[in-house]
């Protein structure tokens, strides 16, 4: 019996010793993150999530993204944050512990990633938190208050968007886990079999579609005021609603179908993807649910949804046109009609109630503006839908970050394949273009512009050695497209450029499509015209020099595999960050060592390309495995001539004629000249010796005659 109570008391003694203690840095970011604590409990063992006490009164969770989500961030590695939320799902701090997103760390400074995050302290779940990407809406609330715009950063679009998803659907994973207010409901989905055809009144009589109605009266008693006082046409006809708005689940076959007939119907489920949610609003009255200044493909101003408390994402789909009209019998005239794709972080669950907010502000002048809100159940009859078992959260089901991306970014995304098509057919042409030397310089700069401003400056477009460590980190570690996905420019880019490797070499790329590559060409321009003395390498010191870049990037390489930092740091010697990212505006060595390049370059022809490059040094080892050697030679180009090679300001052709297509970026200057009967001196010789021929046949005639 003693034995027993002596082992009692020391497995009481030890088992406080053998409990894993808070580290005191984390302890530290979470006490930030809930001043008023006094208890801060170790981590949960059956759910990732520190819960904070004062005293005995629970104040909420803190938690770590990284275990409870695994989306990575722009450089390939997770965004590691300690993220608050207290018990009424409001967050009371985000805290980023580790990162390695190169914007943040080696261009703007972090500073502006910590006053990102910090936008989020007092926000809460049952909000919409967007994220903005341009200037065209100042930061704010919206009208009703449940979707709140925060700013982005400039050029840290894709990186401050991933954050922004990762702190939602963490903290939605952990409210809907230990907050019994966000307790999901029973999960429902359309039911596939149920179809019948109807009319628009039967689909409204059977509650297939959903309706309401706000009156004039109703919106005058609101405001306190009547109608009248406002400027426009404000006042309904006293048979006509202020707004009448209705509403329908698109997914269900029995409203799909019905609403846009078979076809329609076919070609509307054939665009969404698997768990895309679709919402028709449609509306009639002098006040209906967009405005006229209302921008397709955008979020409404006028109209909001929540559900369960949680506001839910609405993003107009702009699919309604000619080729996807509403089809249904006896369907009324509207003011305006969109299809909304529904849910984001929250998710939506179709066969629950929820709630659409109509959003009412009036001017009475350009000082005073009068705001008032409408709540509108939205139910569907039960017929429509079956439950099903619970399925992952909504932020694992919907759509990865990057298809909002590619969304968002249509346009440039069009202009670039368009620039790369022409790019494309113009170098399969080159042997019959080259033959019109104005054109071909023509085109050349008229690119580079385009290369220079649009891909560079403007898409961001800037290909770096660090997007091929990032690769090579990413096989090691576990491949994801998602993560290359993120920048629709680049993967575009890289795609063409690896696929273009094995056709035509580096060159295409270095030469056409490297935007501060088409700056040195400029400067180099700039110089030519100042007359600076053009400084050619010699010989033996050129073949020596281009060797360097080759252990700049084995050193690079070699060092991600040790330290990313470290790696991110070195890769400074690519002034593309500085030039073309950031508009040289950026601490003064920084500037000072990309400008000092470009002045170089004005004296040696793209000194950085040609010597310092290791992403031209990796372009140039894939580039061996190119399948054709598309400039053409001929005998006596280097043997006796030596035009090209002397005309050539990359030096990339040998003294025999060969061409070095390690070195040459394909800007087919080489082509012109072998094209041109006025400077191929094989040309040259091959006419005269013609015409000599030709002279003495007259010659022999003339005698004979």
């Amino acid at each position: 019996m003693r034995s027993r109570i002596l082992l009692l008391l020391l497995c009481l003694f030890f088992l406080p010793a053998s409990r894993a203690e808070l580290p005191p840095d984390k302890q530290a970011l979470i006490q930030a993150l809930f001043p008023s604590a006094t208890v801060i409990k170790d981590k949960l063992p059956d759910f990732p999530v520190y819960p904070v006490y004062q005293l005995q009164e629970l104040l909420g969770y803190a938690f770590e993204s990284t275990d409870l989500s695994d989306l990575q961030g722009f450089s390939g590695q997770p965004i590691k944050m300690m993220i608050g939320l207290d018990t009424r799902g409001r967050f009371t701090g985000v805290r980023v512990m580790d990162h390695h997103e190169p914007v943040f760390l080696h261009g703007l400074g972090e500073a502006p990633l910590f006053e990102f995050v910090d936008q989020y302290e007092n926000h809460s779940l049952r909000e919409q938190i967007i994220v903005q990407s341009s200037n065209s809406r100042k930061s704010g609330r919206s009208q009703d208050g449940n979707v709140v715009y925060f700013d982005g950063v400039s050029k840290a679009t894709v990186s401050v968007l991933i954050i922004n998803d990762t702190i939602l659907s963490t903290a939605l994973k952990v409210a809907r886990r230990e907050l019994e207010a966000f307790a999901q409901a029973t999960p429902t989905r359309a039911r596939t079999d149920f179809y019948q055809p109807l009319n628009w009144q039967q689909l409204l009589d059977r509650g297939y579609v959903g309706h309401a109605t706000v009156s004039a009266a109703e919106v005058e008693q609101k405001l306190g005021r009547p109608l009248s006082d406002y400027p426009g046409s404000l006042q309904p006809d006293p048979d006509q609603p202020f707004s009448e708005l209705f509403f329908a689940y698109m997914n269900s076959p029995m409203v799909g179908r019905n609403l846009l007939g078979d076809a329609g119907y076919e070609r509307f489920m054939d665009r969404l993807g698997p768990h895309d949610k679709v919402l028709l609003v449609a509306s009639r009255g002098v006040f209906p649910h967009v405005g006229q200044d209302f921008t397709p493909g955008s979020f409404p101003d006028r109209i909001g949804l929540s559900q369960n408390g949680l506001a839910m994402e609405m993003r107009d789909l702009n699919w309604l046109d000619q080729n996807q009209p509403l089809t249904a019998k006896d369907l009324p005239d509207f003011a305006a009609i969109n299809l909304f794709q529904v849910g984001g972080n929250a998710g939506f669950n179709p066969g629950s109630e929820a709630m659409l907010s109509l959003n009412i502000k009036l001017p009475r002048n350009h000082l005073i503006t009068d705001e008032t809100r409408f709540d509108l159940p939205v139910a569907f009859s039960d017929d429509l839908f079956e439950t099903v078992a619970p399925e992952a959260s909504p932020a694992e089901t919907r759509d990865p970050v990057w298809v909002g991306l590619w969304k968002e970014r249509w346009w440039q995304i069009a202009l670039l394949v368009t620039g790369l098509t022409v790019l494309t057919v113009f170098f399969a042409r080159q042997k019959s273009l080259s033959r019109h030397p104005v054109l071909v310089r023509r085109f050349r700069w008229g690119f580079l512009a385009f290369t220079l401003f649009f891909i560079g400056f403007y898409a961001q477009g800037q290909l770096s050695v660090v997007n091929i460590y990032t690769l090579l980190l990413a096989i090691r570690d576990g491949f994801s497209l998602n993560v290359f996905l993120l920048d629709p420019v680049l993967f575009i880019l890289w795609t063409y450029t690896f696929i273009t490797l094995f056709i035509w070499g580096r060159g295409l790329f270095c030469g056409w499509l490297c935007p501060f590559g088409a700056l040195q060409e400029m400067s180099a321009w700039l110089g030519e015209k100042l007359r600076f003395r053009q400084i050619r390498v010699p010989e033996p010191w050129h073949r020596r020099l281009i060797l360097l870049k080759y252990p700049i990037l084995l050193g690079l390489v070699g060092t991600a595999f040790y330290s990313l930092t470290l790696a991110e740091q070195l890769a400074e010697v690519e002034p593309f960050k500085t030039s073309i990212t950031l508009f040289f505006w950026r601490y003064w060595p920084f500037v000072a060592y990309a400008v000092g390049l470009l002045v170089i370059g004005m004296f040696i022809h793209k000194f950085y390309c040609r010597y310092l490059c290791p992403l031209g040094a990796g372009l140039a080892v894939l580039g061996r495995f190119r399948l054709f050697s598309w400039l053409e030679r001929i005998e006596r180009c280097g043997s006796p001539c030596q035009h090209c090679k002397n005309e050539c300001g990359i030096n990339a052709i040998r003294k025999d004629g060969r061409i070095d297509y390690d070195e040459c970026i394909q800007c087919l200057e080489c082509v012109v000249i072998l094209r041109d009967d006025t400077q191929c001196v094989d040309s040259i010789i091959r006419n005269k010796q013609q015409r000599k021929q030709q002279a003495r046949i007259l010659a022999t005639d003339a005698a004979g005659a």
